[in-house]
């Protein structure tokens, strides 16, 4: 899946829900997802705040997304967000029937996208995802890092 204006543009828009999560000291992901060329749902991490194991920026935006829709199925979405995805979240992106993964920066700790994992391309799932990486990485991964070293600072 190649990176076009539109993509970057939905990025950045992720970007700035990532900055959300940054200002509520939250680990800054943000996630953006879109149907039909319009932004149908935005959320950041809340795990922190909710005191919620599942509430990563990628879980708020789909559950946000398919009650907008009304249908659990988003094959025709897209979700874009500023960090690789955990293994829980895609997993939730496969069972959803998402239709493609746009992310930022790679997690080579975490990453269920590509890095460590690859749940959201696994042939033996009855799912996979188009996905495009490295979206205004440099930036995802900058937020990323300013926040952690705050934290050992």
């Amino acid at each position: 899946m190649a990176l076009d204006d539109d993509d970057i543009r939905f990025m950045r828009m992720a970007l700035e829900e990532a900055g959300k999560a940054l200002m509520e000291g939250e680990v800054p992901v943000g996630a953006v997802l879109v149907a039909g060329g319009a932004v149908i749902a935005g959320a950041h991490n809340r795990r922190e705040n909710e005191n919620d194991p599942t509430a990563h920026a990628e879980i708020l935006a789909l559950r946000e997304g398919a009650k907008k829709l009304g249908s659990w199925r988003l094959s025709g979405a897209t979700l874009y967000v500023t960090k690789e995805p955990c293994p829980m979240c895609a997993g939730a992106m496969v069972n959803a029937r998402l239709g493609g993964l746009v992310y930022g920066c790679p997690d080579a700790k975490g990453g269920a996208a590509g890095s460590l994992f690859n749940i959201v391309r696994d042939d033996r799932l009855n799912h996979r995802l188009r996905v495009a990486a490295g979206a205004l990485g440099e930036e995802c991964a900058g937020l990323l890092r300013k926040f952690f070293e705050g934290k050992r600072g």
